[in-house]
């Protein structure tokens, strides 16, 4: 088994092992020995960090090594490529009202380019109804064929429907749950459909489901004991 490559160390203050350096501080640019770019850090009350190693010579910064790697940090998240893809969620007892909202939550990712993966999730005694999962799915992609391709058609995982949408070119979207002259805002439209996933209104469906298994669960001991 390979290991993985440790990410280079950041050398400070002591652990600096080039004779000399060059320093970059404030305005300064200057090429110093390592011991006197060390005291002139210290007597700063900051750090000596090594910024350019393989540099001739090494390059190094006097900075707040807390604060550099904070810093550090935050660039390399800033630097990170945003996942572009949202996920919408159903299920197969939807109503007509939250089925609207949903659909115009995709439409809204969808003309944005995301990428959209569609997940319908079965509870409970529903799994022995696959099909009126796959017939919502079907339905979900026929409403969203005129914004969107079907890259990975409905396929069963465990408890899960998934499939996954790609946007059409902007210029061929035709929208449908909401008006193309209709203003929104992306993150008002996230911020909404991250709450209205949060407050899904057939949770409570799922517990009188699952109360209903248990109790003909029950029942069926009762009747074997008897």
């Amino acid at each position: 088994m390979k290991r993985r490559p440790r990410e280079p160390r950041t050398r400070v203050n002591d652990r600096i092992r080039a004779p000399e350096i060059r320093v970059i501080y404030g305005e300064h640019n200057v090429v110093l020995p390592t011991h006197k770019a060390l005291s002139k850090a210290k007597e700063l009350g900051l750090d000596l960090v090594e910024i350019a190693p393989h540099a001739r010579p090494p390059v190094c910064r006097i900075v707040d090594y807390g604060k550099y790697k904070y810093e550090q940090s935050k660039q390399k998240k800033a630097d990170k490529p945003k996942k572009r893809e949202k996920e919408v969620k159903f299920r197969v007892n939807i109503d007509p009202h939250d089925y609207g909202i949903k659909m115009m939550h995709a439409e809204d990712f969808l003309a944005h380019g995301f990428k959209v993966r569609v997940q319908l999730q079965f509870r409970g005694r529903q799994m022995a109804h696959k099909e009126l999962g796959f017939e919502l799915m079907k339905r979900v992609k026929e409403d969203l064929s005129t914004v969107a391709n079907c890259d990975l058609e409905p396929k069963l995982n465990n408890r899960n429907i998934l499939m996954m949408l790609s946007p059409l070119p902007p210029e061929k979207q035709v929208r449908k749950f909401r008006k193309d002259d209709e203003e929104y805002d992306l993150e008002e439209t996230e911020a909404a459909h991250a709450e209205h996933e949060e407050e899904d209104p057939h949770d409570d469906d799922d517990d009188v489901t699952s109360a209903e298994d248990s109790s003909v669960e029950e029942d069926s001991e009762e009747t074997g004991k008897d």
